[in-house]
């Protein structure tokens, strides 16, 4: 039954809304959501996660997966699918919030009890922007991990990526080899798909591009789609993407460099999480075991044999001990795989023992850091005649229409479901290989809470956030082209700062320390600038670049290469995409931390399964890739184990 909220809620929605200076975002958002009755207990029992075991834990499993997030969920979901193995899943976090199941809600989630709140080392090239010349990490502490906040983008990557994989000495590691798995994970409602516009007879293309069904699961356990509310602009950008002569279509069909319509992990309005898609349906499964709340401190492993044998982890204060009858599978991630084997005894000698940590294995853990930044920049104006400025009563209707049919602004993500790839000159224009990657994000006039929220988790200092958001968008709606570098050429670490795995490590990604990123950037933001030129963007909705000149750039003459270095430096941050900090590559490989089966050399039983093991980042969004790597992973252990032929 649908359920309306009371006058009285949306007498306080109004007052709120009045105070917050007329821009409703996220936090007011959340709260107008709470009035209406009986949706958050509709949503809760929807998402039916597994319930916590933390209770009636077992002294022994075959399997301890540590780490709850985008691969922990799929791998232990996978693993369970074998009745007679017993399985259970440590996670530091509890479930998701209501919140986390609203898309455009996610930036409210970072900086919260579900975010490790990470943060970088002081940056010597990039982040000058940024106070403290420090960026914020957001990670999940959740069941499903990051894949609750985050942008919900379900990108697959370049076929060159994974063929490099293999090209290292990772054999099965290449496109052809892992694309059954990305079609294993999907279940993608195509959009549109074989229904071409007929006009007077003449048959047009599907303007929004050609999607290859072949190419897409339609029977996985994570929900895609590209059907959802568009703002206006969503269209313009893609028009102005064909008035500059690119393909508009699949991004991850085969072919990438072009423009098109995102795929997003998002059905029926509502997140599909890796945990809402693969421990849901595992929820009932009597060998799967979840334990909420259970921090892993160190994987045990046998002096003797270098077996791993089990795990330590920290529940409601306590002190306990798991033993795995068969292995231990690391998905804590990028940071927290690379923390927890070190704090363990497995990590490079030196570093280990200058914090007294007796060294069990000698690996270059930590190393190998790399990461996607994306420019924020430039901000455009757009609709400067009659800028559309949403209203209470707006806000209001959006949130009845989600909760009464999930679909509205609420169930979409706006300028976010249209991303691109382009080649810079820096790229083999033969080569379908783009080294930029554009995402969007808009803000609606006068919205300022909305972007001081975001100008918060980017850590800008006051006077940046004016000159890119405050200033610009009291004149006009804006939006941003977000220029992603796609393969960064520079590398950091993660260094541990104590013995004591509660204490956050030393995270450097070293951003833009290779002259070759900035020039990359460079080129992103200029074509960004001539996209905003075009027809369908400058005359139809009357875009213009914001001319506010960026603090620490106003000397340099505008839109030079040197004025754009200096905004990169300045104002480019990361994405959230951290990886390789657990090399999967041979043995022969000085920086290799796994082997092409994931395991970890030198040791048995004890394998990492997540963005970690990636030897060279994806051109992508890693959330689709992360959840590949489970899918293979856990194939691999059921062969391994013999639970299926090799």
């Amino acid at each position: 039954m649908e359920s309306c909220p009371t006058n009285a809620s949306w007498s306080a929605v109004e007052a709120a809304a009045a105070a917050g200076g007329g821009g409703l975002g996220a936090a007011l958002l959340a709260t107008l959501l709470t009035t209406l009755a009986g949706a958050p207990a509709r949503m809760r029992a929807e998402a039916g996660y597994p319930p916590d075991a933390a209770d009636r834990l077992l002294p022994e499993y075959d399997f301890v997966v540590v780490g709850g997030g985008s691969a922990g969920s799929a791998v232990a979901a996978r693993l369970a699918e074998v009745a007679e193995w017993r399985v259970l899943l440590l996670e530091a976090g509890a479930d998701p919030p209501l919140s986390a199941d609203i898309p455009p809600l996610f930036h409210s989630l970072q900086e919260s009890e579900v975010d490790w709140g990470y943060e970088t080392e002081p940056q010597e090239a990039a982040c000058l922007g940024m106070e403290g010349r420090r960026c914020y990490w957001p990670r999940g502490k959740v069941l499903g991990g990051s894949s609750v906040l985050n942008a919900m983008l379900h990108v697959r990557g370049n076929p060159r990526d994974y063929d490099a994989w293999e090209a290292a000495g990772n054999p099965g590691w290449a496109y052809r080899h892992v694309r059954p798995y990305f079609i294993k994970a999907e279940s993608f409602e195509m959009p549109q798909a074989g229904r071409p516009l007929r006009q007077s007879g003449v048959q047009e293309p599907n303007p929004w591009g050609d999607y290859s069904a072949p190419e897409h699961g339609s029977s996985g356990p994570l929900r895609l789609t590209q059907r959802a509310w568009r703002s206006p602009l969503c269209g313009a950008v893609v028009r102005a993407a064909r008035q500059l002569g690119l393909r508009v279509g699949d991004a991850s069909g085969g072919r990438q460099a072009g423009f098109t319509l995102q795929h997003v992990a998002v059905a029926g309005g509502v997140r599909q999480s890796a945990a809402r898609a693969y421990l849901s349906p595992a929820a009932a499964r009597r060998n799967l075991h979840v334990a909420r709340r259970a921090a892993a401190t160190a994987v045990l492993v046998h002096p003797g044999t270098l077996v791993a044998n089990g795990v330590r982890f920290l529940l409601a204060g306590r002190n306990l001990t798991v033993r795995a009858a068969k292995e231990v599978v690391l998905c804590a991630g990028t940071v927290g795989s690379a923390q927890l084997l070190m704090v363990s005894g497995i990590g490079p000698r030196r570093h280990l023992q200058s914090l007294g940590i007796p060294v069990v294995r000698d690996l270059p853990v930590g190393e190998n850091l790399q990461d996607h930044m994306q420019l924020v920049a430039p901000t455009y104006l757009f609709n400067r005649s009659h800028p559309q400025e949403r209203t209470v009563s707006q806000w209001m209707d959006d949130t009845y229409e989600y909760f009464a049919h999930r679909t509205g602004p609420l169930a979409s993500l706006d300028l976010l479901q249209v991303q691109g790839f382009i080649k810079t000159k820096y790229e083999d224009p033969q080569d379908d290989y783009p080294d930029v990657q554009y995402q969007h994000i808009r803000f609606p006039h006068r919205d300022f809470e909305t972007v001081e929220r975001v100008s918060r988790v980017t850590r800008f200092r006051p006077e940046v956030h004016e000159a890119v958001f405050g200033r610009p968008v009291s004149r006009s709606e804006i939006y941003v082209q977000l220029a992603v570098l796609q393969r960064p050429r520079s590398r950091g670490s993660i260094r541990l700062r104590s013995a004591d795995p509660q204490v956050p490590p030393a995270i450097d990604p070293r951003y833009l320390t290779h002259p070759h990123d900035v020039a990359v950037l460079v080129e992103g933001a200029k074509f960004s600038a001539r996209m905003a030129k075009t027809k369908a963007l400058a005359k139809d909705f009357e875009v213009e670049m914001s001319r506010e000149a960026v603090p620490g750039c106003e000397h340099l003459a505008w839109e030079t290469d040197e004025h754009w270095a200096c905004v990169v430096r300045t104002l480019a941050t990361t994405i959230y995409h951290p990886v390789g900090t657990c090399k999967m590559g041979p043995a022969s490989d000085p920086g290799a931390v796994v082997d092409a089966r994931l395991r970890v050399h030198g040791l048995r039983g004890l394998r990492v399964v997540d963005a970690s093991v990636m030897p060279t980042i994806v051109s992508a969004n890693i959330n689709a890739p992360v959840v590949m790597i489970a899918e293979k992973a856990a194939d691999m252990i059921k062969q391994d184990w013999g639970a299926i032929a090799a």
